[in-house]
């Protein structure tokens, strides 16, 4: 059989070198950040700068900073304002706060330590069925509970408010209890039972102190979400029971002046400046919660 001496292999021109993905990451991820960068701060800066404008300079230049002509009068008057007591409205909110972080504490950890120490199928129906309730609109959610509040006869009440703002908490954070009570050794529970505890008590005594960072974590999440709520107590408290939270007491100040800026922007930053200052001083407790849940071992 004779071979072709003369053939070659012919040569391909190589495809043209594509950019390493390391590349395009160092270019994306510095752009992206530095756009969520602007979207986050523009706001607050507009927000700061403007409550110590007067209404011409709002108008005419809201990115301003006109350092000769700040004042801290608007802010004084939204503190002392004739409609709410900025005072009481925070002391109101706190109490919330506090309420629904301790009824949630008490209800969310055993119900997820149940759930995180059995594999049962009923138990992890369970799970589902908490989980549902965070694909829930909170606002589909207002017509019903106030039925379900009328006949229980807690309408218009505090107590009221309260449960459905422990409701509302405990799908998340039962959800990260869950993930963080299972990097915890069971071995841990087995010991606690040889020497005489009982699952309850092994939870509050033994487990409970292991869970700070996730208890922490739902702490930080749930203080900022009922600081921040607006519609539940607008809706489930009645205007004229004489209780504000943050929100409500700041909507009720400025809705006759919605158009004078000098009463919406300061009214406004004395709403978010304790939350602004509480999440960036807890930011990284939040950060080492949902992560140490997040890895087994």
């Amino acid at each position: 059989m004779a071979i072709d001496l003369e053939t070659r292999p012919t040569i391909q021109a190589a495809p043209p070198a594509r950019p390493a993905p390391k590349v395009r990451r160092r270019v994306v991820r510095p752009v992206m950040l530095a756009l969520l960068f602007v979207l986050m701060t523009v706001p607050v800066y507009l927000l700061l700068v403007n409550s110590f404008k007067n209404q011409e300079d709002i108008l005419n230049g809201p990115f301003s900073l006109p350092f000769s002509k700040l004042t801290l009068e608007h802010l004084n008057g939204a503190i002392h304002s004739p409609q709410f007591n900025v005072i009481k409205g925070y002391g109101f909110t706190l109490f919330l706060v506090v309420a629904v972080d301790v009824l949630c504490i008490l209800f969310a950890g055993p119900a997820a330590y149940v759930i995180a120490r059995s594999m049962k199928r009923r138990t992890q129906l369970l799970m589902l069925y908490f989980l549902a309730g965070t694909f829930i609109p909170g606002a589909a959610l207002i017509i019903p509970v106030i039925y379900v509040l009328r006949s229980l006869g807690l309408a218009n009440t505090v107590a009221g408010l309260l449960a459905h703002d422990v409701a509302s908490t405990l799908p998340v954070s039962i959800f990260l209890f869950v993930g963080f009570i299972r990097t915890i050794p069971v071995d841990i529970d087995h010991a606690a039972s040889i020497d005489g505890a009982g699952r309850y008590r092994t939870f509050w005594t033994i487990i409970f102190p292991l869970m700070r960072p996730g208890v922490v974590t739902v702490l930080i999440l749930n203080s900022i979400g009922i600081w921040n709520d607006f519609v539940s107590p607008q809706i489930l408290l009645s205007p004229g029971s004489g209780r504000y939270t943050v929100t409500t007491a700041i909507y009720a100040g400025i809705s006759q002046y919605s158009t004078d800026l000098t009463k919406v922007f300061p009214n406004l930053l004395l709403a978010i400046a304790p939350v602004i200052i509480f999440f960036i001083y807890m930011q990284r407790h939040i950060i080492s919660g949902l992560t140490v849940g997040a890895v087994k071992g």
